[in-house]
């Protein structure tokens, strides 16, 4: 059975339903990138006795590498590639306590929020990293709805329907009353923006993914950098 992870008083009426991403939404990406190779780091040196396996996987992040950044750093430093050594240092990777925090415009937007604000986070990957993100951040009790896609299988991630279908039964609010807050114009607008929704994107400096969205519906309707616009863009929406 899938469990939706339900917070907060479902009681309550709701005026708007504020939706949000997680990762370069409500915190850098790239800072649970490095606290993970922090503890990759970490454990090669307990290991081997190397001290700048995290300082090699960062330089190359630098550097744009992404999906074999452990490859090339083991390369590098063993001169061949272990798979099962791989794995074991995902795994690692995935699993750390991570070293993150909220982006300060974030914090402030929601931890002063009216309490008709239904609050939800939608945010796709591996459930046990997303929920350990999620309790580092301290939102676990600021959300009244936190969906995991992958807890329904990787083939429900975003752009698929079903994270914002729960979110209209959990929330009792209607399409217009809802609007989803998120940095990836290839996958986090064309859904909502189809059910009616209103979308918001955030576009930080430091943010990961940088692309182009490829139709005009996977456009967000609104842009911000921080979300101290992010009030002046919902009254904006219709």
């Amino acid at each position: 059975m899938i469990r939706l992870f339900l917070t907060g008083d479902q009681m309550r009426s709701f005026a708007r339903g504020i939706i949000f991403d997680l990762d370069d939404t409500l915190y850098l990406e790239r800072d649970f990138v490095f606290s993970g190779f922090a503890a990759v780091g970490a454990w090669w040196q307990q290991r081997t006795g190397q001290t700048d396996f995290a300082v090699r996987c960062a330089r190359l992040f630098a550097a744009g590498v992404r999906g074999q950044v452990f490859d090339l750093a083991l390369a590098e430093t063993e001169g061949e590639v272990d798979p099962s050594l791989i794995e074991q240092l995902v795994t690692i990777y995935r699993h750390h306590q991570p070293s993150i925090s909220l982006a300060p415009d974030a914090a402030r937007f929601l931890f002063d929020r009216p309490n008709d604000d239904f609050i939800g986070i939608i945010t796709d990957g591996p459930v046990s990293t997303q929920r350990s993100k999620i309790k580092a951040l301290g939102l676990e009790h600021k959300a009244d709805l936190v969906l995991f896609t992958d807890a329904w299988g990787m083939s429900y991630r975003k752009p698929h329907p079903r994270a914002f279908e729960a979110v209209e039964t959990a929330s009792h609010l209607t399409a217009a009353q809802l609007t989803y807050v998120a940095d990836n114009a290839i996958k986090d607008f064309v859904t909502p923006r189809t059910r009616g929704w209103q979308t918001v994107q955030i576009l930080r400096d430091d943010r990961i993914h940088r692309c182009d969205a490829p139709t005009p519906m996977h456009q967000a309707q609104s842009r911000i950098v921080t979300f101290d616009e992010l009030e002046l863009a919902l009254d904006r929406c219709p």
